[in-house]
């Protein structure tokens, strides 16, 4: 594509954004953040945009001072500035997106407030959104009318762990049957990094209100490293059932990884009280630095960077 790209990270992404730039080899595009003392805020977009393409790295995960709807708000506005500034594509690149659970209606009144954020995206004017392992990737898919590219972290995370397993024989396990198909993609990526077979597991889980009950594991960890494989570690409580069940059923080492470590409250400190080894998390919030020691965080800006060279160059991602 002739038209030039311009790579911007707002605030509180731009960590993330230097080093998706570094792998692309390119600056950080110039804008403005300013906030008001009434609580309101201007994102400028530079005129230099006009005819070009930008995409807009933006993790919508809240923190202190900064919740995810706030968040999501900037990047409307920005995304919408880039529009009236002249930009002839606008993609958002979203690390973590916040609000994607809530993509199913369980009782009259439910939100779906993925399709809600979906629908904004549209109307400021975004063309593509990009994100890394969605929680549902079909309802992600579904939500949004406009293109949508999705990245798969498991690569990442067996690359990291091949290095960690040793001679050990290994077992991915999925904290739930939902996740059995991502625990799967972790499987056959490890498998192919270790150049041996890796079996998967599962264990049982329903949710009613905040109460978790299931005993039952399925698969052997006997002997084996464990690692329990999910999206996201929030308040931990799923994963560390998941970490008690492998110790229960003779795992010799186990080990968490996930792509989002939001870490609410005392996520950290439930993990290592469950008998977490290690771990490992991804750099899509706030550069994984809730996660504490027990965890290796890695480095998610060359998939990006790839992702945007090919969505730029218009050709297909692979």
């Amino acid at each position: 594509m002739n038209a030039p790209l311009h790579l911007f990270a707002l605030a509180g992404s731009a960590p993330l954004g230097q080093r998706v730039a570094m792998h692309l080899g390119m600056p950080l595009a110039a804008h403005e953040e300013k906030e008001f003392d009434d609580g309101e805020y201007v994102v400028r977009a530079p005129a230099t945009v006009r005819g070009g393409h930008a995409c807009v790295i933006h993790s919508l995960a809240g923190g202190p001072g900064q919740g995810s709807g706030d968040r999501l708000c900037r990047l409307l506005f920005f995304i919408g500035a880039l529009r009236d500034a002249g930009a002839a594509r606008v993609t958002a690149v979203l690390p973590y997106v916040a609000f994607a659970r809530q993509d199913t209606r369980h009782q009259v009144g439910d939100p779906l407030t993925l399709r809600y954020v979906a629908t904004l995206l549209e109307a400021a004017g975004a063309d593509t959104v990009l994100a890394l392992d969605v929680h549902n990737l079909s309802a992600f898919q579904n939500a949004f009318r406009c293109r949508t590219e999705h990245l798969d972290g498991a690569a990442l995370f067996a690359a990291h762990f091949a290095g960690v397993a040793g001679s050990d024989e290994v077992c991915v396990v999925a904290p739930d049957g939902g996740g059995i198909r991502r625990a799967e993609g972790l499987r056959a990526a490890l498998a192919r990094e270790l150049g041996r077979p890796v079996s998967l597991a599962f264990v049982e889980k329903h949710r009613r209100g905040r109460e978790l009950t299931g005993d039952l594991m399925a698969g052997d960890v006997s002997g084996k490293l464990a690692i329990v494989f999910d999206d996201i570690i929030g308040t931990g409580s799923t994963m560390a059932r998941a970490v008690e069940a492998s110790r229960e059923h003779g795992a010799a080492r186990v080990m968490a990884a996930a792509t989002h470590a939001v870490f609410a409250g005392d996520a950290a400190g439930t993990l290592a009280r469950a008998g977490l080894d290690a771990g490992a998390v991804a750099d899509t919030v706030h550069d994984g630095t809730r996660a504490g020691p027990l965890f290796t965080v890695l480095d998610s800006g060359a998939l990006f960077a790839r992702a945007i060279r090919a969505l730029h160059d218009e050709v297909p991602l692979q």
